[in-house]
């Protein structure tokens, strides 16, 4: 049993309070049961996310920052033809510009249904095509593209930017040049179109630019197992509702982690935040080390904080 938590932790100041007297018994009681065997990530200013670089891990990819292949990843499940390809996910978002900054809005919070994404996505496609890039519409939020640009492109994701300010996300990359011309084109061809209008005057967000993330050739999966992803957290945490993320946690303790506490076996469990991505694992252990863990038993705040 491998369980995988993002957004266990949080860099914000506000979350960082929320955490400080949550109660997790069942979390404490099986961390304290399992030791801790591998870190990943560093900071909060990596382009990926630490449960990104846990999952590419999983499955025995190469990690490097910025580049994991969830593209073409998305493209194999969704039954296109990967190929040789370079893959990128287009995402499309609404870019907030206020007074001195660029923001990007929570996608959660940008509702788009299958026919205005259709819509959007046919008017931006030539921009695209007439560069040779090759698009394929996948979902409301998530379009699909090719070309070779995308091979081993750093680019943050999206999650990493959502609520930021967009400069410090953006690709900086030389080969990126080309992806930066086509955002402000496809800006200029949404300002004006009647899709938008029709958002703004319904009280929508209008879809004024997109994302790219995601970027890379296929990688093979080495992994027999993937661990399960519990991913209540996350939307609590873009939207920084820190009670909403207290009561996820409180759900998540007494649900899938008490399990596992009761459970017998190998255990492993994966807990990442904004910074770090930490799995405990079940070992052999003696004695005395088991009554050490029952005697220094930290809390739940002192495990997770430092995610």
């Amino acid at each position: 049993m491998h369980l995988l938590i993002p957004y266990a932790g949080t860099i914000s100041p506000a979350g960082q309070h929320a955490l400080k007297d949550l109660s997790l018994p069942h979390l404490e009681r099986l961390l304290a049961r399992l030791s801790p065997v591998h870190t990943l990530g560093g900071d909060e200013h990596s382009l990926s996310l630490p449960h990104e670089l846990a999952l590419a891990a999983a499955r025995g990819w190469a990690l490097v920052d910025g580049a994991l292949p969830w593209a073409a990843e998305l493209a194999s499940q969704k039954g296109l033809a990967v190929g040789e390809h370079a893959w990128a996910l287009l995402s499309p978002v609404h870019l907030h510009a206020g007074a001195e900054q660029v923001s990007l809005l929570n996608p959660a919070e940008l509702p788009l249904d299958e026919a205005t994404s259709r819509t959007l996505f046919d008017a931006v496609q030539h921009l695209f095509t007439s560069e040779g890039f090759a698009l394929h519409w996948v979902a409301p939020q998530q379009w699909l593209a090719t070309h070779p640009l995308f091979d081993e492109l750093a680019t943050a994701s999206l999650e990493r930017a959502t609520g930021r300010n967009v400069d410090p996300w953006l690709p900086d990359q030389r080969s990126a040049r080309l992806l930066r011309r086509l955002q402000n084109e496809v800006q200029m061809l949404l300002y004006t179109h009647p899709v938008n209008d029709q958002r703004e005057a319904a009280g929508l967000p209008t879809v004024n630019s997109f994302w790219c993330s995601g970027c890379g050739r296929a990688q093979r999966s080495a992994a027999e197992a993937l661990p399960v992803i519990d991913d209540r957290l996350r939307q609590p945490a873009l939207a920084e509702d820190w009670a909403a993320w207290r009561e996820a946690w409180l759900a998540l303790d007494a649900g899938p982690i008490a399990e596992m506490a009761q459970a017998r076996g190998p255990l492993q469990l994966t807990l990442c935040g904004e910074r770090l991505a930490v799995r405990w694992e079940s070992a052999p252990r003696g004695l005395w080390q088991r009554l050490r863990s029952t005697w220094q038993r930290r809390s739940a705040a002192d495990l997770l904080e430092p995610l």
